[in-house]
């Protein structure tokens, strides 16, 4: 299954934006999960076909109202935990 890791910086924590990006991948019908980093990043890890991973990048550049996006890292990760059943919020890490 295509897998990609995000990494979002910039005003994103605080702002809705992992309850907005869980509805808008949850749209595209991906699965995966999203989580504030301690840094103040949020990361991402989606799964689903290429065109909607493409979609939530391009979401992800933006945001909900509110964030003030100033850069995202994409990647394709060479390890995650397999398959995923829904996407979900993450506790920070």
């Amino acid at each position: 299954m295509p897998t990609l890791q995000l990494r979002i910086v910039g005003m994103v924590q605080g702002v809705g934006y992992r309850y907005s990006l869980q509805r808008e991948a949850g749209k595209l019908g991906l699965t995966g999960w999203v989580r504030n980093r301690i840094d103040g990043s949020v990361e991402v890890m989606a799964q689903g076909p290429a065109e909607a991973l493409d979609s939530l990048a391009t979401w992800a550049r933006r945001g909900p109202a509110g964030a003030s996006v100033t850069g995202v890292t994409a990647s394709v990760p060479s390890e995650h935990e397999g398959n995923y059943q829904r996407f979900e919020i993450r506790p920070t890490a």
